[in-house]
C-alpha cells in the first residue's frame, strides 16, 4: 500500500506521528507536507496529495490542517477524489464504508493525537461496502 500525506504548519506534529504509524505497518509514504511549524499555505501541500490519488499513483491520501476544512475543500476539487473531513472514528468508518473515501482530512486543532492515530487505523482497515452505495458515489463526479 502507498499513501500520500500533506499538511500545513498546524498539522506537522500529527503528520509526523501518522507517518511513523504508517511506516511501522510497512506502508510506503509520500510526504508532501511541511515538516516545520512556520506558517505555510495548505493548498501547496494538499493539492499534490489529491493529484496522486486522482492519477492512481497512491492508494489513499491523508491531509491535516488546523480545522481540516481548507484541506478537505482543496482536495475535493480534484476528480476521482472523495475526501472526508472526520472528527471521530465512527465518521471515518462511514466515510470509508458508505462513500469509499480515498482521502482522510483531519482537524489537528480539534482532535487529540491518539484520536487521530485511531482514526487513521480505522481509515486503513474499513472496506467500502459497495452495493447501494456504489451507485451513489458514481453520481458524484461533475458532468
Amino acid at each position: 500500500m502507498k499513501i500520500a500525506i500533506g499538511n500545513d504548519h498546524a498539522g506537522t506534529e500529527y503528520k509526523l506521528a501518522i507517518v511513523g504509524l504508517l511506516k511501522s505497518k510497512g506502508i510506503e509514504v509520500v510526504n508532501y507536507g511541511t515538516d516545520g511549524t512556520d506558517s505555510v499555505d495548505y493548498p501547496d501541500f494538499v493539492h499534490p496529495v489529491a493529484s496522486d490519488v486522482e492519477n492512481g499513483e497512491v492508494d489513499m491520501g491523508i491531509v491535516v490542517c488546523g480545522s481540516g476544512n481548507g484541506a478537505n475543500m482543496t482536495t475535493n476539487k480534484h476528480q476521482k477524489v472523495r475526501s472526508a473531513l472526520c472528527w471521530n472514528k465512527e465518521i471515518v468508518s462511514l466515510a470509508r464504508g458508505h462513500n469509499d473515501a480515498n482521502i482522510l482530512s483531519l482537524p489537528a486543532r480539534f482532535i487529540a493525537l491518539p484520536q487521530a492515530l485511531e482514526m487513521v487505523e480505522t481509515f486503513l482497515s474499513t472496506p467500502f461496502d459497495g452495493g447501494r452505495h456504489e451507485r451513489r458515489i458514481e453520481k458524484i463526479p461533475c458532468v
